[in-house]
This record gives structure tokens, sequence and C-alpha cells, in this order.
């Protein structure tokens, strides 16, 4: 389960607001049996307003997408879809989202 891998939400219940998920959990920890990952919203559909550096935009399979970083959750891997994408390319845009959430830099 490769760090930035892009899946498609199963869960049917917040899949229309939030078609994909982003896995943002390190290699190292490749053995639990538990992700952590932040939903993406397509951008031309997302309820909320853009803070570039905590909700940047991602390229997805040629869509773009809001990347939801305060909805971060951490779920089951057997509930992850298959994957979709890998958007490893943007780490940086990435760990700044989730360093902004976090720490508040």
């Amino acid at each position: 389960m490769p760090q930035f891998a892009v899946y498609k939400n199963r869960n049917e219940t917040t899949r229309g607001r939030f078609p994909l998920l982003l896995d943002v959990q390190s290699d190292l920890l490749e053995s639990l049996n538990t992700r952590v990952v932040v939903p993406l919203s397509l951008a031309a559909t997302a309820r909320t307003r853009a803070m570039q550096s905590l909700t940047p935009n991602l390229s997805v399979a040629g869509k773009e997408y809001i990347m939801m970083t305060p909805q971060l959750a951490g779920i089951a891997e057997r509930d992850l879809g298959p994957i979709v994408d890998s958007v490893a390319s943007e780490r940086a845009k990435i760990i700044g989202a989730l360093d902004l959430l976090i720490t508040g830099i």
C-alpha cells in the first residue's frame, strides 16, 4: 500500500461527496491493518472554500480534486477500493497541508 496512492471510496454513505481517498500513511507502517487517509472532493463540486495551503488541488486521473485535509481519518485497509492513481509527485504539497493541519506552520 504505497504512500500517496489514491483509492476509490467504497463507503456508500460518503462516496458521493468524497469519491476518492488519499493514503498519507508511511510505507514503514504497511503491516498495520489500518490506513490514514484524506478524502478528496471533485474541485468543481466541493462545498468548501479552498485554502490552498491546507486544502490543495490535486490532479488525479485527469480530474482536479481538493484534498480535504481537515477530514483526515483512519480506516480499515479492507475498506479501501481499488487504486486509481498515485500523486507521489505532489508530495511537497501534501506534506505541507498535513504539516499546517498538525503544527499550524
